[in-house]
């Protein structure tokens, strides 16, 4: 890995091709966990001690945003562990009720966050990030909470900033037009003040990590087939939160080693709740050969969120199909796919993924651009993108467009590539992995 000379624009850090991979590491803590973990503590009463809370820009904004509303965040790690600390909510008395909220760029707090506050009368918070934020849309959830009485403007009627004045609310049943755990979690938070039972149905299955949360907090939440409904008025409790490492993080490794010959890796405390394991359905489809070790018991923490120990080796991959209800449970995941479909015999399909446009950038038009420049055989389609395998990446350079997953992205592809990557922007990395590029440098050196 190098810095490539500054010629006026941002410079490009180089990934050589390297390999095989090998040795042990244990990706970053999952960050849609640490969200949530970090609102859900904010909501409950008393003390919430979190373990193996993600450190990253995106997580840093959450923990400002709830010390904002009147949680008592301690900064210093407990035990001289990073990553563990305690929250102190602030309970039924509710969040302050004045506020200027900057998210930064994490979409999950712009999406949650408004779930948690809309519901008390006589607050007035106003919620914008950056740039990037600020593309993103959120008439998703403005649309549903205004439903349940919510008060809340956004710009150009879907996009941020957000004003929301505190209202009354009451429970709907809301049909989701389109499966998102996001909007899906913004409603249960506001279900915990509203008047009478709130029902959320889902087209298909998404993350349900603010559900396992939420449960272990006290919260009465019932789950039906495709539905999920939670009741007002228990008071929550989280008394602690273990968060394991993210399968989103980890599946740049599990594709890369996959994909170049004579790799073995581990993967460690590697989250495995079944809706969010998508990506290793998939690959398995494709071929790869990995073996996945279920822990049998860990530390203390919220139950549900089942943890273990995945094995990856470099194998001969083939094409495949992606779509339908798989989309939702490897929808972080897609580009990789894209990625292992390059090197893959045959033609790989994904379809069905029109969300990819609304991430942190459109994932579908940027994998495609980024990948074709390195010398893919890959189109885009209305909701997804066709690839074409040929072995092999021929190496270039790949723009991140500050989207976290697309600077991984072009990373490994540099690795696997025949001459070489250049990714630019890669510090759009720490988002949810600060140290990306050095723990991949260490596989590969080892």
């Amino acid at each position: 890995m190098s810095q490539e000379p500054k010629t006026g624009a941002a410079p490009a850090t180089r990934f050589e091709p390297g390999g095989p991979l090998s040795g042990a590491i244990e990706p970053p803590a999952d960050k849609s966990i640490s969200h949530r973990a970090a609102i859900i503590g904010a909501i409950a009463e008393g003390p919430t001690t979190v373990s193996n809370f993600l450190d990253s820009d995106d997580t840093r904004s959450t923990l400002s945003a709830v010390a904002n509303l009147g949680a008592m965040v301690n900064p210093e790690p407990l035990n001289g562990m990073p990553g563990q600390f305690v929250i102190d909510g602030v309970g039924p008395g509710g969040p302050r009720s004045l506020g200027r909220i900057d998210v930064g760029n994490a979409g999950t707090l712009m999406r949650l966050l408004p779930g948690w506050i809309a519901g008390y009368e006589g607050g007035l918070w106003r919620m914008n990030g950056d740039a990037s934020i600020r593309r993103r849309p959120v008439d998703r959830i403005a649309d549903p909470l205004r439903l349940m009485g919510a008060e809340i403007e956004v710009s150009d009627e879907r996009f941020p900033p957000i004003r929301i004045d505190g209202r009354q609310l009451h429970g709907i049943e809301y049909e989701l037009p389109v499966a998102s755990a996001q909007v899906k979690s913004c409603l249960l938070l506001a279900g915990l003040r509203a008047e009478g039972p709130t029902t959320v149905v889902e087209p298909l299955a998404t993350r349900d990590h603010t559900e396992v949360m939420l449960e272990a907090a006290g919260a009465r939440i019932e789950r039906g087939q495709g539905s999920v409904t939670v009741w007002p008025g228990k008071e929550l409790r989280l008394d602690a939160v273990n968060v394991p490492a993210d399968i989103s993080s980890a599946a740049f490794f599990l594709v890369v080693a996959s994909i170049i010959p004579g790799s073995q890796v581990v993967l460690e405390n590697i989250g495995l709740n079944p809706t969010r394991t998508g990506i290793l359905t998939i690959l398995e489809r494709m071929g790869a050969d990995f073996d996945v070790e279920p822990r049998d018991s860990g530390p203390d923490g919220v139950d549900g969120e089942p943890t273990g120990r995945i094995t990856v080796r470099s194998a001969d991959l083939h094409g495949t199909r992606v779509g339908g209800e798989e989309i939702p449970l490897a929808i972080d995941e897609l580009p990789l796919v894209a990625l292992a479909a390059c090197f893959a015999g045959g033609e790989t399909v994904i379809a069905d993924a029109e969300e990819l446009k609304r991430k942190e950038s459109d994932r579908i038009t940027v994998v495609v651009d980024a990948l074709s420049g390195l010398g893919a055989q890959i189109k885009a389609t209305s909701d997804g993108m066709v690839i074409s395998g040929t072995g092999s990446l021929r190496g270039g350079t790949v723009h991140s467009h500050g989207d976290h997953r697309i600077a991984m992205l072009g990373a490994v592809a540099g690795i696997a590539s025949q001459e070489g990557v250049g990714v630019v922007d890669m510090e759009a990395a720490s988002v949810s992995y600060p140290d990306f590029a050095g723990d991949l440098e260490k596989l590969v050196r080892t």
